[in-house]
């Protein structure tokens, strides 16, 4: 790996959480198209038109005929109840966690994998709550802000590949994982208050994980070492250190050891002037008091 090379994720994170990488053509258009062409030969083999099989399943002509073609990623229980309609005998229904993984752009899975491999996580985010924290309306709202506009399958997607990044929470190898966020992202109200509420929720459940740490930095704070923008650290099995940096148009990898260490020295100032994680969880709860 050279020094510096784009990341795993593209432009993923772009500490928005909201920059995605495109469709990957030769990989998840190709499995989506697959299915698609099997539902169809199912559903003739089962002499039902577009119309009867979604009247059969809650989906309309348009949304069968969309993933017939391979424009749109059918949702799990459109592969279930399309196999029971069909008769299909648990062929259709056992697409389900390829079609997921297709709903994932490639570099996405990509950085799913390295996060599954890491024995410890850190990461520091300035603008809104990391990834891997949020909730999924919340990250819904996100991708919704986006503008040129994203379509609701295309959000679908990222939203989908965000939400399965987060079983390395609670599934993972990493023994240590730790978040530092901006006090100001506690307040502002991605997607509503009812949405903020709900994830703050969800900030207290993971910060009760013994293995998690979340801690965050005060608005009033006269010392920052983070200004420079968002930070990632993945530490591997094997002991190699890869440190993620993001802006709004970009994102890259670093392996070398003296632009990792710089990395890790700037995070473990960050933490260093953050609040300690106790106070981090009595200032969340506080504020989710008030909101």
């Amino acid at each position: 790996m050279d020094e510096a090379e784009r990341s795993p994720e593209g432009a993923e994170q772009a500490e928005w959480d909201g920059e995605e990488p495109e469709w990957d053509e030769d990989e998840s258009a190709a499995v989506v198209r697959t299915v698609g062409k099997l539902i169809k030969l199912w559903r003739k083999r089962a002499d039902l038109t577009q119309l009867q099989l979604g009247s059969a399943i809650g989906y309309s002509v348009e949304q069968v005929s969309s993933v017939e073609r391979g424009r749109r990623v059918p949702q799990p229980e459109f592969l279930v109840n399309s196999d029971e309609v069909l008769g299909a005998d648990g062929i259709i229904a056992a697409m389900q966690q390829d079609v997921a993984e297709a709903r994932c752009p490639k570099k996405v899975r990509d950085l799913a994998k390295l996060e599954a491999q890491a024995v410890e996580l850190g990461a520091y985010s300035n603008h809104v709550l990391h990834g891997l924290l949020q909730t999924e309306e919340y990250a819904r709202a996100l991708y919704r802000m986006r503008r040129p506009a994203f379509s609701e399958d295309r959000i679908d997607r990222y939203v989908a590949g965000r939400m399965s990044r987060q079983q390395i929470l609670e599934h993972g190898r990493a023994s240590a994982i730790t978040f530092v966020l901006e006090e100001v992202t506690l307040h502002r109200p991605i997607g509503g208050r009812e949405v903020l509420r709900r994830q703050l929720e969800r900030l207290l459940e993971i910060g009760k994980l013994r293995h998690v740490e979340i801690q965050v930095m005060p608005t009033d704070r006269e010392e920052h070492a983070g200004m420079g923008g968002g930070i990632r650290l993945l530490k591997l099995k094997d002991g190699t250190t890869l440190g993620y940096t993001e802006d709004q148009v970009d994102s890259r990898v670093f392996s070398d050891a003296r632009e990792v260490h710089s990395m890790e020295m700037r995070y473990g100032i960050i933490r260093s002037q953050a609040l300690t994680p106790r106070e981090s969880l009595a200032l969340i709860d506080k504020v989710l008091g008030e909101t």
